[in-house]
């Protein structure tokens, strides 16, 4: 049996989360989520928590869809951040209103088309800061700009997130 989707997931104040036509619906104050609901799930509200209950062979399929409901409740109620930091001599960022211009070390400015629902910020030059409700969208946004220069192993040059850990190599002896 699924130990994750037996823990109920608690619903702060202002939390509403309901099934409309198959879809999975949370309204918060940050915002509105909907994602597709499997039907062998069932959801059932009480006394400011959600929990789940589904039939006998979706046990997985439970715990996949309460992780995603505790992950919405998160991201209508508190929101995500995800911080990168650059790392290189002349490599920069800068937010100028829905685009993040990038310099990477190419002959040209990479610039990165930011979605409606995302914000960046560049509190420095080398710090990014992705903020949303959608912890999905977020990280696939942060792997996005990471992707345009991954962190080298000698030097550590690139775009990493912060506090990430490169395994550095030794360069090479004559």
């Amino acid at each position: 049996m699924s130990r994750v989707a037996k823990q109920p997931v608690p619903l702060p104040k202002g939390v509403e989360v309901h099934v409309a036509d198959q879809r999975l619906v949370v309204k918060g104050p940050k915002g509105e989520m909907s994602v597709p609901f499997h039907p062998a799930v069932e959801l059932r509200i009480d006394d400011g928590s959600a929990s789940l209950t589904w039939s006998d062979n979706q046990n997985a399929q439970a715990g996949t869809m309460r992780a995603i409901l505790s992950n919405m409740v998160q991201g209508v109620s508190q929101g995500y951040e995800q911080k990168l930091e650059i790392i290189g001599v002349g490599y920069r960022a800068q937010a100028k209103g829905k685009t993040l211009s990038l310099s990477l070390g190419f002959s040209h400015p990479v610039d990165y088309s930011v979605p409606d629902d995302i914000t960046i910020e560049t509190p420095t030059q080398t710090e990014i800061v992705i903020r949303g409700i959608d912890k999905q969208k977020i990280g696939q946004i942060a792997a996005d700009i990471r992707a345009y220069r991954p962190p080298e192993p000698y030097k550590g040059k690139g775009v990493r997130y912060a506090g990430e850990n490169v395994r550095r190599k030794e360069a090479k002896k004559k």
